[in-house]
């Protein structure tokens, strides 16, 4: 990593604890924010830009993801959905209680605006999870590329997952190689329905809770899964596949999977089943992680 790039990363850490630094948003703990109390300090800023127009369009977007991130940790961490939006209910009560032009807001957005700038430079970021995370790339070029990806190995099968295109967001596809030569006809992406289901499914039982649970055991039963089958099939170009691959399989998904997908709890898991004859199946496990706010950085380059 260049010194240049290292400068960025590190002024884009301090822009995610920007807001903390202002006090119109501070909470209870001083400089060492919990998960939660991130979430309250963006969720403000995200509701007075709402309301009071402070920043451009691609800024809010920024915002908004690094809201979604920090609501993500704190599920991660422990916290529970009802808590985290009450805690979100509370910080768009602060910022309706806050006049436009307060001076503390008024800081507070041009501390924001002066770290996005260095936010706007970066071409690539990390996005870690319990088991797996997410590594996007925005930057521009003619060839097709991973654009958000994750990399899986199921057995002795390998896929990555993700976004891939050009430039902007992307297509949901995924790529997978058989060392055995075997060749998917079809393939199919199953997640939790949320028409019918109430919320995450995480299969806790007999599992220690010091641990980290198994993605398999973080999909609902089958009465609760929808699926979108592969719009398309085709072997799989070296843009895509890695190296090391052989008789790897292209599989792009319909545009709407994408969009449930970014919809799904951080905790969760969503399968993709590669079909072969006789309908068998192998399944590999994706962990939906912060698949949301590492969608939000690309969009933000299509600006």
């Amino acid at each position: 990593m260049t010194s240049t790039q290292a400068h960025l990363r590190r002024r884009i850490r301090r822009w995610a604890g920007a807001i903390a630094l202002t006090v119109v948003v501070a909470g209870p703990g001083g400089a060492f924010a919990s998960a939660s109390e991130l979430l309250y300090e963006r969720a403000v800023m995200t509701a007075a830009n709402s309301r009071c127009a402070l920043f451009v369009a691609p800024l809010a977007s920024a915002l908004d993801a690094a809201r979604a991130q920090a609501r993500n940790a704190a599920l991660r961490g422990g916290a529970d959905a009802a808590s985290l939006d009450a805690v979100e209910q509370r910080a768009r009560g602060k910022a309706a209680r806050t006049a436009c032009d307060a001076p503390d807001l008024v800081t507070a957005a041009a501390r924001v605006r002066a770290a996005f700038e260095a936010y706007a430079k970066l071409d690539r970021m990390a996005y870690p999870g319990d088991i797996t995370g997410w590594r996007a790339d925005r930057g521009a070029g003619r060839t097709l590329r991973w654009r958000l990806a994750q990399d899986v190995s199921f057995g002795w099968n390998r896929m990555t997952f993700g976004l891939a295109g050009k430039e902007g967001e992307g297509v949901l596809v995924a790529v997978a190689s058989f060392p055995d030569g075997a060749q998917p006809y079809s393939a199919r992406l199953v997640m939790r329905d949320a028409a019918r289901s109430s919320g995450p499914y995480l299969d806790r039982r007999s599992v220690d809770l010091n641990g980290k649970l198994p993605l398999e055991r973080r999909l609902p039963p089958p009465s609760s899964l929808k699926a979108y089958t592969a719009q398309a099939r085709s072997a799989a170009g070296a843009d895509l596949a890695s190296k090391s691959a052989r008789n790897a399989w292209a599989f792009r998904f319909p545009q709407a999977a994408a969009g449930q997908l970014a919809a799904l709890d951080p905790r969760e898991a969503v399968a993709v089943d590669f079909v072969f004859p006789g309908d068998v199946v192998r399944r590999a496990y994706v962990e939906v992680g912060d698949f949301a706010a590492g969608k939000a950085f690309l969009q933000l380059a299509a600006r």
